[in-house]
């Protein structure tokens, strides 16, 4: 068994997450704001709704008063080929130290698309920099020290709900992050 999840169930919802997350933010409400800097209107924004669920880095909501936390980014390049089928799987992670990317996915068999040619994504980590997409915290007890702190003034704002990566500092995959954002909402609505 090569199988990178040893889950008894894999999946992604039909359609895609994006679509999925549509259909759940889909209620009166419940009001979406995309395509805009929370930064550039936050006290606006912590102002005007009664709860704000804050998804972004912790530190950076607080304004690295505490200090910076460490993260992980990553580059993508993509690529059509002119073949029907590169890898026969959507997703190949690459563990080996001498690969510089971690994974490919090929696109089309998310759908299980049969279009005869194909179109690649390759993942390259990189050291994160301030103005870059973060996407993993780094794990070790200097940065779990720091993210102590934050996660306790994070506990004085009762206004806020921190979750997901970079809120929680904290490593998750997408079963794990979807349960605890579902458990975190059972215990708003208690």
């Amino acid at each position: 068994d090569n199988n990178y999840f040893n889950d008894t169930y894999q999946g992604i919802p039909i359609g895609g997450y994006t679509q999925i997350v549509e259909k759940m933010l889909d209620h009166p409400q419940i009001d979406v704001k995309t395509g805009v800097d929370f930064f550039d209107n936050k006290e606006k924004y912590l102002k005007d709704y009664p709860r704000v669920i804050f998804t972004g880095m912790i530190d950076q909501y607080f304004n690295y008063q505490l200090g910076e936390l460490e993260y992980r980014s990553l580059r993508f390049e993509s690529e059509e080929l002119s073949v029907d089928n590169y890898q026969g799987n959507a997703v190949v992670n690459y563990t080996d130290a001498e690969t510089p990317f971690t994974r490919i996915i090929e696109h089309k068999h998310f759908q299980f698309g049969t279009q005869p040619v194909t179109y690649l994504t390759k993942e390259y980590p990189q050291e994160w920099h301030r103005g870059e997409e973060a996407y993993y915290p780094v794990n070790d007890r200097k940065n779990q020290e720091l993210y102590n702190q934050y996660a306790a003034l994070a506990q004085q704002d009762r206004h806020v709900i921190f979750g997901g990566r970079l809120g929680e500092y904290r490593y998750y995959n997408m079963d794990q992050v979807t349960a605890d954002a579902l458990a975190q909402a059972a215990r708003e609505l208690a």
